[in-house]
C-alpha cells in the first residue's frame, strides 16, 4: 500500500554512533524527523523507521500484530548495526513501549523514552477480552479528547490517522501488559522525558516508567509548555538538547 507523503522512513548517515527513532500510534516517522535532522547535525547516524500499518491507510492496522511492530525495530537495529559501533533507541509514546520491550532482545548503548504511557485507561482493559468479536462491529475509534498541542502550526501539519483501529488498540493493550516487567530488566543507561501537560500519557506515567527502570544510570526530565508530541511541539529544541546531551555523555563513556 502506498505510503503517504511525509510518512516515509528516513536515514541520515553520520558517525559510528547510531540513533534508531521509533514513532508513536497512530502517527508516522514524521513525528521524529525534526529530531533526526538535529541529531545528524550533531554527527550521529540516524534511522527513523515506519511501524507497520502507519502512514498508509488505517485499514492496514486492522490486521496488525504486535510482533510486526517489534520486527520493524529489529530490522532497523540490524541495519544500524552494520554501520555503527553504538546504537541508541529513542522511542516516542507507543514507540517507547516497543523500544523498552525490544531492549531485552539486543545489546544497546542507551535508551530514550519520550511520553511513554505506563498503562491504558481501565476501559481498554475491560474491553480487551471482547475485541476479537467487537472489532467486526466497531472497527475504528474516533478520538474526542481535546488537543494538548502548544504549537498549533506544528499540530496542523502533523501526519497521523484521524481514527484509531480498535484491533490495533488491543495489540497495544497486550504490549502495555508486558511493559512493567520489561522496564524492570532494563540495565542500560536510560533517559525518560515527559511532558507535564500531556493529556495522552499523564505526567505521573513518566514517574512510574522512570521508577520501574532498574538501571543505575537513569535520568528523568520533566518538560513544561509541551503536549504529548514532545519531538514536534513548542519545547522540541529543549527536548533535542536533552537527548543529545544524554547520547553524547553515554557514547563517550563507553
Amino acid at each position: 500500500m502506498r505510503v503517504q507523503s511525509g510518512g516515509e522512513p528516513f536515514l541520515f548517515k553520520g558517525g559510528r554512533v547510531g540513533c534508531l527513532l521509533v514513532h508513536g500510534f497512530p502517527g508516522a516517522p514524521q513525528e521524529m524527523r525534526w529530531l533526526g535532522e538535529y541529531l545528524q547535525q550533531q554527527g550521529y547516524s540516524v534511522l527513523g523507521i515506519r511501524l507497520f500499518g502507519h502512514a498508509t491507510d488505517p485499514s492496514e492496522l486492522l490486521r496488525v500484530q504486535a510482533r510486526d511492530w517489534l520486527s520493524g525495530i529489529e530490522d532497523g537495529y540490524n541495519y544500524l548495526q552494520g554501520i555503527c559501533s553504538q546504537i541508541f533507541i529513542i522511542g516516542f509514546s507507543l514507540g517507547g513501549v516497543l523500544s523498552a520491550i525490544f531492549t531485552q532482545k539486543r545489546q544497546l548503548s542507551g535508551l530514550v523514552l519520550m511520553a511513554v504511557p505506563y498503562k491504558l485507561p481501565s476501559l481498554a482493559h475491560y474491553l480487551r477480552p471482547t475485541l476479537p468479536v467487537l472489532k467486526y462491529v466497531w472497527r475504528y475509534r474516533r478520538p474526542k479528547e481535546p488537543s494538548d498541542w502548544f504549537d498549533k502550526e506544528a499540530e496542523r501539519i502533523n501526519l497521523h490517522y484521524p481514527v484509531q483501529p480498535v484491533h490495533a488498540i488491543g495489540q497495544i493493550h497486550d504490549l502495555m501488559q508486558a511493559l512493567p516487567e520489561a522496564l524492570k530488566v532494563i540495565c542500560i543507561p536510560t533517559l525518560v522525558i515527559e511532558a507535564q501537560e500531556d493529556r495522552s500519557a499523564a505526567a505521573h506515567h513518566g514517574t512510574y516508567v522512570f521508577e520501574s527502570v532498574s538501571s543505575d544510570d537513569k535520568a528523568h526530565i520533566k518538560i513544561k509548555g509541551s503536549g504529548h508530541s514532545l519531538a514536534r511541539d513548542s519545547q522540541r529544541e529543549l527536548v533535542f538538547r536533552h537527548i543529545n546531551d544524554f547520547v553524547q555523555r553515554v557514547s563517550k563513556a563507553s
